[in-house]
C-alpha cells in the first residue's frame, strides 16, 4: 500500500514570489565581499563557475516569454545554447557588474514560461551550487525547502527530479516534507532537493537504502 503523503497546500504565486525575492536577496548579501578567485570557483553546476551561475540567474528573471521564444527559434531549438546565449549576456564587465545585474533583478517577477514555483526552485539550488563551493552556509525557512521539494517531487520539467526518486522513499528529518516507496532516504529537506536536481555530492548527507540508488541516479543527466 502507498505510503505517500499528500502534497502540501500549493502556495499561491503571490507568495511563492515573496519567497523568490527573499532568497535573492540574501544570495547577493552572502556575495557581497567575494574575491576575484571565488569568483572564478567551480560551482556544483557542471562546467559553470560561481560568477556564471549567478549571471545565469540574472537571466532567468530577465527572461520573458516572448524573448524566450524569440531566442529558442534564434537557437534553432538548441536550449543549452540559449542558456548560453542568455548566460553571456549577463556576465557584465567584471564580478561586481554582474552582482550588480543580479541585485537589479531582486525584485522581479519576469519569467520563462514556467511555474513561479520553478524561478523559486532555480533560485534555491542554484544559489547551493553557488555557495557550497564557497563554505557558505545558509539556513532556509522550512516553509521555502518544502514548497521547493514538493514541487520538484511532481515534475521533471527544466531539470530531471521526479524521475530520479521513482521508486524511492523520501523523507525530510527537518520538515514535512516525505513522497514515494521503496527503499527509504533520510536527510535534510535541502540535501534532499539537492539530490533529487541532480547533485550527486550532497547524496553525501542522507542516510537510508536508497542513498546508493540516488546517487547513482543523481550522476546521470
Amino acid at each position: 500500500m502507498s505510503r505517500s503523503v499528500p502534497a502540501a497546500r500549493r502556495p499561491r504565486d503571490t507568495e511563492v514570489w515573496g519567497l523568490v525575492h527573499a532568497e535573492r536577496a540574501a544570495l547577493a548579501d552572502d556575495l557581497r565581499e567575494l574575491t576575484d578567485d571565488q569568483w572564478a570557483a567551480p560551482s556544483l553546476c557542471d562546467g559553470l563557475t560561481v560568477r556564471e551561475v549567478l549571471a545565469h540567474l540574472t537571466a532567468g528573471a530577465s527572461l520573458d516569454t516572448v524573448r524566450w521564444l524569440a531566442g529558442v527559434v534564434r537557437c534553432r531549438f538548441d536550449f543549452d545554447r540559449q542558456v548560453a546565449m542568455r548566460l553571456a549576456g549577463q556576465l557584465g564587465s567584471g564580478p561586481a557588474d554582474t552582482l550588480d545585474r543580479f541585485r537589479r533583478v531582486i525584485p522581479s517577477t519576469t519569467k520563462p514560461p514556467l511555474p513561479a514555483l520553478a524561478m523559486l526552485g532555480e533560485t534555491l539550488v542554484h544559489g547551493e551550487d553557488i555557495r557550497r563551493p564557497l563554505g557558505i552556509r545558509r539556513t532556509y525557512p522550512v516553509e521555502t525547502v518544502t514548497a521547493v521539494a514538493e514541487y520538484y517531487r511532481g515534475t521533471d520539467l527544466v531539470v530531471v527530479a521526479k524521475g530520479r526518486i521513482g521508486g524511492l522513499r523520501l523523507a525530510a528529518d527537518d520538515g514535512p516534507f516525505a513522497t514515494g516507496d521503496g527503499p527509504l532516504v533520510t536527510g535534510t529537506t535541502l540535501a534532499l532537493v539537492m539530490a533529487m536536481t541532480g547533485r550527486a555530492a550532497c547524496c553525501d548527507e542522507l542516510d537510508g537504502d536508497g542513498v546508493g540508488t540516488l546517487r547513482r541516479r543523481a550522476g546521470m543527466r
